[in-house]
């Protein structure tokens, strides 16, 4: 395989975004298409953010593309675990040694700097832009877009085609109808809402600023993630069905009951807890495995490859950590895409199945 004049990366989401950058600092020619509107224009998708902890592993990507200690100017550190007993009592686990800690960052706020980012060097990002079909033999992509004037569709030949397009990946899609391709998803019993507690007045924090806070309940969890304006974005996970479980929350008067039972201290920091409980999705977690990444001229990066559940904190991580390693190789190989992408999976796939485990 010639080294590729013009690469195609499906999802303009984290990875999708950040492995532009890369590629385009190595003089690529990159066009992203993502099926989404721009995040920057229409804002980002609500209720379904979950705040990332950004750990070392996906630092080291943004390091080597220049963005770290930008984006560290926006991220707050997070030392250890705040544990939330159900009387109100308060534990603290550090993270690590002393000086030690991970980041909390907004999704959408990361995402935009990584747009804005890969723009600024030339990657071409074309939004609204559904992918219905993908040709691994001509290394072609069927494009479904919707504009004012009408939709329409495109077929356009690439060099090489990414799929960076998350857990229910359309690039995934064309490869499970290949040859000895194993795929597997499973959903765990539980789901997540998105939840606020709001800053305090002068928006100061309302409850301790630099660490990860957690509920736990055995069966289920609350957490609740800083953000800069003084809020904090917060996550239940819960089961779907049950004697306890989102199917039994029937009503606002359910809900109260239950957040004045379960979480009593988080109650009065939540004015508007009905009003998101009610809004915001319910929403999945899977795991998804899959393998090979690599058909022909076509590979696969990220959740598309290995989406795993979020309770380490280590999905974007692990997504950052491809991109890294991809970068790695190009250099070990020369740019020989031939050698670069069966080693990208045999390298990450030992490694991103481990993480799913564990």
């Amino acid at each position: 395989m010639s080294k590729p004049s013009n690469i195609a990366i499906i999802g303009a989401g984290l990875v999708g975004s950040l492995l532009s950058i890369y590629l385009r600092k190595r003089g690529y020619q990159v066009t992203v298409f993502e099926r989404r509107g721009d995040m920057r224009k229409k804002g980002a998708e609500g209720g379904r953010s979950i705040n990332l902890a950004l750990s070392n592993r996906g630092i080291r990507a943004l390091e080597e593309v220049g963005l770290a200690e930008p984006l560290k100017k926006v991220a707050i550190p997070m030392h250890g675990r705040v544990i939330h007993d159900r009387k109100g009592n308060l534990g603290f686990q550090p993270y690590g040694k002393q000086g030690q800690y991970i980041n909390s960052v907004s999704r959408s706020g990361l995402n935009i700097v990584l747009i804005d980012e890969a723009e600024k060097l030339g990657v071409q990002f074309l939004f609204d832009a559904r992918i219905t079909h993908v040709d691994l033999e001509k290394t072609s992509i069927t494009i479904s877009r919707q504009s004012a004037t009408g939709s329409g569709q495109d077929v356009t030949n690439f060099d090489l085609i990414i799929g960076a397009d998350g857990a229910f990946s359309a690039v995934r899609g064309a490869l499970q109808f290949t040859d000895r391709f194993d795929y597997s998803q499973d959903y765990i019993d539980h789901g997540y809402k998105e939840l606020t507690i709001p800053a305090g007045a002068g928006a100061t924090f309302q409850i301790e600023k630099n660490a990860l806070h957690i509920w736990p309940r055995e069966s289920f969890m609350l957490i609740a993630l800083p953000n800069p304006d003084g809020s904090f974005t917060c996550t239940l996970f819960f089961p779907f069905q049950g004697n306890v479980s989102f199917d039994k929350l029937k009503n606002d008067s359910d809900v109260h009951q239950f957040f004045a039972e379960t979480f009593p201290d988080v109650l009065k920091l939540m004015p508007e807890l009905l009003k998101d409980f009610n809004s915001n999705p319910t929403s999945s977690l899977v795991t998804i495995k899959c393998y090979p990444w690599v058909r022909n001229k076509t590979v696969l990066i990220g959740d598309a490859a290995h989406g795993i559940v979020p309770f380490f904190g280590q999905g974007m991580n692990a997504g950052f950590e491809d991109c890294r390693i991809l970068n790695e190789l190009l250099d070990q190989h020369q740019e020989n895409w031939t050698s670069v992408l069966p080693a990208i999976q045999e390298l990450r796939k030992p490694d991103t199945d481990a993480i799913a485990q564990l």
